[in-house]
């Protein structure tokens, strides 16, 4: 069974929202307001501890719905063409399918792919070179970026203040109708805190869910996994969420990886080991979206391998795989597919008003 976890403000904070439900505050609101209502996260079972914090931000109905909404609209973008939701498509694992680089306002393009972004609770740090160790601040690098959604912040709240539907939403979550950066990135931390991705066919095998159990050739793909894989990519989550250099020879864009934000030559052209949950519904991959087909992925590990001054060890001979092993190991990723995640009505868009 899932392990249940409730994130309940303690008693200082249910104090502090009671005093502001009862009090006039800054922006003229009286009388009484509802408090939130908390809302128990289901976690996967065999899963770490979520490394976020979630003291200082428990999730909440009204949080929650905050930040869905935040998500999803448009108008956080410098044009109003961007959201996050965008380039995050709940189809394709909260990846941007088909896309090799990320997309921005004015046609502008990145110089990475865009990676999912389930599980966020529990990893230590974010970007493909960790250059964002806070769930909470991730969102400010996207949203100013200008090649991405390229806003002024202090614009932007400027002129969610203005939005009588956002001010009643940030009434909702925080108690006043007041609009900050912090509380935005709050209230977008709660909705991709909900983005838990556990409840694969792998996960039934696993955990023993209703007799589930592999095909001969999921089986033979999951023994392909664990001897040629699974030291990078570390079960439950996937990911063992380390830097490393893969092999990849470096791109047009003269990416140098983690060392970018650590001005170390040993992180030359390391990137973080990406979660391989949903793996088939997010291509393309890489950090720079090289590869359209997982594989070309198979192939590049098996003869395809650049060997630098940085390359990982466990890669710089290359990893051979037969074609035998290639098709099982396909069938294996496919039961790491997460339809409860890519299908959950509540992920999904929602009409901005």
């Amino acid at each position: 069974m899932n392990r249940k976890i409730t994130y309940i403000a303690g008693l200082v904070c249910l104090v502090i929202l009671l005093a502001h439900a009862c009090k006039k505050d800054s922006a003229g609101n009286t009388g009484t307001t509802p408090l939130p209502q908390p809302v128990t996260l289901q976690l996967p079972a065999g899963f770490p501890d979520p490394v976020y914090d979630f003291s200082q931000n428990p999730l909440t109905k009204e949080g929650i719905a905050l930040g869905r909404y935040l998500f999803y609209d448009f108008r956080l973008s410098a044009d109003s063409t961007i959201s996050c939701g965008f380039c995050h498509q709940q189809f394709a694992g909260f990846g941007h399918f088909d896309h090799a680089l990320s997309h921005g306002v004015l046609g502008r393009q990145g110089t990475r792919t865009v990676p999912g972004i389930f599980n966020m609770i529990y990893m230590k740090a974010f970007m493909w070179d960790g250059g964002v160790n806070n769930l909470e601040i991730q969102p400010l690098t996207p949203l100013t970026d200008p090649n991405e959604m390229g806003v002024d912040l202090k614009e932007l709240l400027k002129k969610m203040q203005g939005d009588p539907n956002y001010r009643k939403m940030f009434l909702a979550a925080f108690g006043t109708e007041e609009v900050t950066s912090q509380r935005m990135f709050r209230a977008i931390t709660q909705f991709v805190a909900t983005m838990v991705s556990g409840n694969s066919k792998y996960d039934s095998v696993i955990n023993k869910v209703g007799g589930a159990t592999f095909s001969p050739e999921e089986q033979a793909g999951y023994t392909v996994f664990q001897q040629k894989c699974a030291a990078c990519h570390k079960e439950p989550l996937f990911t063992d969420q380390t830097y490393r250099s893969n092999g990849l020879p470096i791109n047009v864009l003269q990416d140098v990886g983690r060392m970018r934000i650590t001005n170390n030559t040993a992180d030359y052209l390391k990137f973080k080991v990406p979660t391989l949950r949903n793996v088939l519904k997010s291509q393309p991959y890489m950090h720079d979206g090289r590869f359209y087909d997982i594989y070309q992925v198979f192939d590049f590990y098996d003869h395809g391998v650049v060997v630098t001054a940085t390359t990982d060890p466990l890669v710089k001979n290359g990893i051979p795989l037969t074609d035998a092993e290639k098709r099982q190991l396909y069938f294996f990723l496919n039961t790491l597919t997460d339809y409860t995640l890519l299908q959950n009505p509540s992920l999904s868009e929602v009409p901005i008003q």
